[in-house]
């Protein structure tokens, strides 16, 4: 017999010509796919370290999650288009690529999650030590969800009636719900500090009647050091349903100053007076003046408003300038003899025969 003959020769429903063209078919498409897989990782990894783009470095460690057993089925499954094979063969062939792809896919999704993920926690871990647990527990809920979504892919693919299934998984995580809704509660606060960052460790809050430096963001709780040194311990979600007001993010600060001086004063020196404060409020660092005016008349006094700007957050700071201020202003004053007013009372005597 002839290789011609030979190549002709039926197996199981195929020539060996047609076997052969689908081996050789399988090995160029698990070479190219491989050879794709190593080149492209390589490349990106050399643009990542590049460029610093956190896209491409994303996608490098992507494409290094691209497992050689997908690639081999994936050509197993492109080589085997050529064959003439039994209805259930084919269709088991097409059910393996297609749960191949799936739980690829999860491997992708997994893979893109746990970077991001862990370049958000490096970043945390200077920033703010305390959420990184909290990151940790998202990344488990959207692994779980991923994996979970990718079962319930492969069980339909497999031909099994996943309706009654998802069905009796909802209503256990109803029930799961129901049960730890508390918790659950203070869990996403917990998540949602994290990702939209309200206040951070460090930050000064002030929480209802109770204020202090945040200390610790945990998955339940959050706590703050009060002034007074007791730790003040808020459940997370009770605390993001409060009116927090954060001095953590304050960049300057507004003060407001009233003066009063004696009626007895000179009207010479009352026109003097704004000006006066004005110098003096300029002369300090990290202030910006915003305007001086003789205010109103008072009962035992002429009232003076002020209002300027400390350029810092620091409350010391602030202090040490409100401090400088007003010493410069009772020398002034003094220099000037302009007298600082303080309840008074005349009494006028009617005396009768």
């Amino acid at each position: 017999m002839n290789p011609l003959e030979w190549a002709q020769y039926e197996v199981l429903g195929n020539s060996l010509l047609v076997w052969g063209l689908g081996v050789v078919l399988f090995v160029l498409a698990w070479a190219a796919l491989a050879i794709t897989r190593r080149v492209l990782s390589k490349r990106l990894r050399a643009l990542a370290e590049h460029r610093h783009i956190v896209a491409l470095d994303l996608a490098s460690h992507v494409v290094d999650a691209t497992k050689g057993l997908f690639l081999f089925l994936i050509a197993a499954f492109l080589g085997s288009r050529v064959w003439e094979l039994p209805a259930d063969w084919d269709t088991g062939l097409d059910r393996v690529a297609i749960i191949a792809f799936i739980i690829q896919a999860g491997l992708w999704l997994t893979t893109a999650t746990l970077v991001s993920i862990e370049a958000k926690r490096e970043e945390e871990l200077t920033d703010n030590r305390s959420v990184v647990a909290a990151m940790d527990i998202l990344s488990f809920v959207i692994r779980l969800a991923i994996w979970a979504f990718v079962l319930l892919l492969i069980l339909d693919n497999l031909g099994i009636n996943i309706t009654a299934l998802v069905a009796g998984l909802g209503v256990g995580g109803i029930a799961v719900a129901l049960a730890a809704q508390n918790i659950l509660g203070d869990l996403f606060a917990s998540l949602s500090i994290v990702l939209d960052k309200p206040f951070v460790v460090g930050d000064f809050l002030s929480v209802g009647e109770h204020v202090g430096n945040v200390e610790k963001v945990g998955i339940k709780t959050t706590r703050l050091r009060s002034l007074s040194g007791e730790e003040l311990v808020f459940s997370n979600n009770d605390l993001l349903s409060s009116r927090i007001r954060n001095y953590g993010r304050m960049y300057e600060r507004r003060v407001l100053m009233s003066i009063g001086v004696t009626y007895q004063t000179s009207v010479e020196h009352l026109k003097k007076i704004p000006a006066m404060i004005k110098e003096i409020v300029e002369s300090e660092d990290d202030v910006r003046f915003d305007r001086s005016h003789f205010k109103t008349y008072g009962d035992f006094a002429l009232v003076f408003e002020t209002v300027y700007y400390v350029l810092s957050s620091d409350y010391n700071h602030y202090m040490d300038i409100q401090q400088s201020i007003n010493l410069q202003i009772f020398e002034q004053f003094g220099k000037e003899g302009i007298e600082f007013a303080y309840p008074t009372q005349t009494v006028f005597l009617n005396k009768t025969e």
